[in-house]
């Protein structure tokens, strides 16, 4: 399986943003669409963004659309989710997560289409 591991969460006010990073050990994350999900207490998991593999598409949910970038820095093997203008409800842990199979250029953020998940990050915007 492999292993990824999710960092930069925290407690921000509202309006404000943090980065989250999501770094791969033992495989090159670049070949394998990943995807970033959340869940917040009392709810389901939802698809927030995802990439797909070597530069391919990226989607949103229409929840973060225009707010989040998810983005890749293949020389540090890491994916990201800058997230801007961050709401109460964004709160939620966050994860990441690699495609079941590598070269998905095109991604979709059905959880069923990753089979590698992070530990996740807690994400709390409070005043």
């Amino acid at each position: 399986q492999l292993q990824l591991v999710e960092s930069g969460g925290g407690l921000v006010q509202p309006g404000g943003s943090l980065r989250l990073s999501c770094a791969a050990s033992g495989f090159t994350l670049n070949y394998y669409a990943i995807g970033w999900f959340r869940q917040a207490p009392g709810k389901e998991r939802e698809g927030v963004s995802c990439i797909g593999s070597r530069g391919g598409s990226t989607n949103y949910a229409d929840s973060v659309k225009g707010r989040f970038t998810i983005s890749r820095d293949s020389a540090k093997n890491t994916v990201y989710l800058q997230m801007n203008s961050l709401k109460p409800e964004d709160t939620a842990i966050y994860y990441c997560a690699a495609s079941r199979a590598p070269l998905q250029a095109m991604c979709v953020m059905t959880s069923g289409g990753f089979g590698s998940w992070g530990q996740g990050t807690q994400v709390t915007v409070s005043s």
